[in-house]
């Protein structure tokens, strides 16, 4: 059995568990009966670490009732707990600040925030290198934060100052940051999943005909996407393309039960969505979303296998978010108690007990982390508010390929510099 499908075996191999029930796990594209059985007989079916993904509570996985069993050995070391918790705290107090500044009118627009889902961001992308590319949707901003853009950029951006990352053209919806490779947030569904299919062609092309990779293989892309986009073409057609050029990305699915209004399980005819992998030939794993250091779990296997250039790979991560669509919303098609069940089931939380109970740190410690993510959320608040506005002279910039163009003047200057330039129109 070739190596890629021994590997999708592995990753293939919890979902009957999951599903509950006896049904044998779909076969990887290219693989006999006999070579997958000879698989499971090698002990690739029943992988350890892959074990410990299983969801505790799920919506989309109907009978699965069985408890996660904690690995004998903390997952992660006192460092990579530490970085987690950070991170995630990050997340969740600067979308919370977010909703104040919001309210408080420093923001326009739609603003989705992304309370709830931290273990998603944090589980993968932490797990990055510098040369890999994140591709987000509307809900970025941690997203942003966990691939390093720093807080005050992100915030800057959402009040639409020229300090913001996107210079305060972008806005909440449209995060982008070229140093750190976060290659987009997308306003529509299923828009960055091209994007993110590109780059993973481009870090495969760099790496075997321009021979431009690092030592440790290919860069990685993360496109991240909801429940919703998995009903779009974009999301089939990336999927076919990805697994017949074995591109290196994962297509992480925040699975988060419902599509503006609109539960998942309504929407979809299977709401499984981790075994349209296999339909492509691509191993597809669902994980619990709001048990960080199991996301994290799936995602080393899902990234190392990219990084190797043995292709994609399909993530449902069921997450939840704490908050409506967006802050727009007032969030009144949610039942309460769905809203209570996943609340208790806080992601910052259950961490925040795993490493108290390891003895990865203590309280206080933890406390000292919140502190420090306390004051960079005010200082970069302090540093949006007294920022400047864009000046009119960058309303054109970006928008033109021919700099000769209807943005520039014969005198070299930008037309909209012209107080002529707006007569008669809505004022700019």
């Amino acid at each position: 059995m070739a190596a890629a499908s021994f590997t999708a075996a592995k990753f293939l191999a919890p979902v009957a568990a999951r599903s509950g029930g006896e049904r044998a796990p779909p076969l990887p594209a290219g693989a006999s009966s006999s070579s997958f059985a000879r698989a499971q007989r090698r002990g690739g079916a029943h992988h350890p670490r892959l074990r410990t993904a299983l969801a505790v509570s799920s919506d989309v996985l109907a009978g699965n009732k069985a408890a996660h069993a904690a690995p004998a050995n903390p997952a992660v070391t006192r460092e990579e707990a530490l970085e987690l918790y950070e991170d995630m705290v990050l997340g969740r107090v600067f979308e919370d600040m977010c909703a104040q500044m919001y309210y408080r009118g420093k923001m326009f627009g739609f603003v989705h925030l992304y309370n709830g889902q931290e273990a998603v961001s944090t589980g993968f992308i932490k797990l990055l290198n510098q040369a890999d590319c994140v591709v987000s949707t509307y809900r970025d901003h941690v997203h942003a934060l966990s691939k390093g853009v720093p807080a005050r950029s992100v915030m800057a951006e959402l009040f639409g100052k020229a300090t913001g990352c996107c210079r305060g053209q972008g806005g909440s919806m449209h995060m982008f940051s070229a140093p750190h490779n976060l290659l987009g947030g997308f306003a529509f569904i299923g828009e960055g999943i091209p994007v993110a299919t590109g780059a993973a062609f481009a870090a495969k092309y760099r790496h075997e005909v321009l021979k431009e990779s690092g030592p440790n293989g290919l860069d990685v892309t993360l496109a991240f996407f909801g429940d919703g986009t998995c009903n779009n073409g974009q999301f089939f057609e990336c999927l076919n393309m990805a697994q017949l050029w074995k591109l290196p990305i994962v297509f992480v699915v925040e699975n988060n039960l419902w599509a503006i209004g609109m539960s998942h399980l309504r929407s979809t005819s299977d709401p499984e969505i981790y075994k349209k992998g296999p339909a492509f030939g691509m191993p597809g794993v669902h994980v619990d979303g709001m048990d960080v250091l199991k996301v994290r779990e799936v995602a080393k296997e899902a990234i190392e296998r990219a990084r190797r250039g043995e292709g994609p790979t399909l993530v449902e991560c069921e997450t939840y978010r704490f908050r409506g669509h967006s802050l727009a919303d007032p969030d009144e098609l949610r039942k309460a108690d769905e809203k209570t069940h996943y609340a208790a089931r806080d992601p910052i939380t259950a961490l925040k007990k795993y490493i108290i109970e390891e003895n990865l740190a203590t309280e206080s410690e933890l406390k000292s982390i919140e502190k420090k993510i306390d004051d960079v959320v005010e200082e970069a608040v302090e540093f949006a508010d007294a920022s400047p506005h864009p000046p009119r002279s960058q309303l054109l910039e970006n928008v033109f390929s021919d700099p000769k163009g209807f943005g520039i003047g014969p005198d070299g200057k930008y037309r909209c510099e012209d107080p002529k330039f707006t007569q008669g129109t809505a004022q700019v």
